[in-house]
């Protein structure tokens, strides 16, 4: 028969194989908040939260041309596909509809 040794845990305390646990450091938990950039420009989701309606009336009022896409140019003549919106523009398109109520 085998008799424990005093120096080593008892099995059920002894960890399986695999990766040791990670313990996160004391500099990583509490982190200094990092100051917040307010984005000019706003993709299709943002500019329809931005507005409170669909994605579906943005891309409507930009083929209709009430809202003006922001183009970026690529190169080799060729521009980014991703819609994009200038927050400012979006202000004052607002700003438009209160008058007119």
């Amino acid at each position: 028969m085998k008799q424990d040794q005093p120096d080593q845990p008892p099995l059920h305390a002894r960890r399986g194989p695999g990766r040791p646990r990670k313990h996160p450091k004391i500099e990583e938990q509490v982190k200094p908040p990092q100051p917040t950039i307010d984005p000019r420009l706003f993709d299709l989701a943002q500019t329809a939260r931005y507005l409170s309606v669909s994605p579906w009336t943005v891309r409507d009022l930009e083929s209709s041309g009430i809202l003006h896409r922001i183009r970026i140019p690529l190169p080799g003549r060729q521009e980014l596909r991703k819609l994009l919106f200038d927050r400012e523009e979006l202000d004052r398109l607002i700003e438009v509809w209160k008058d007119r109520i």
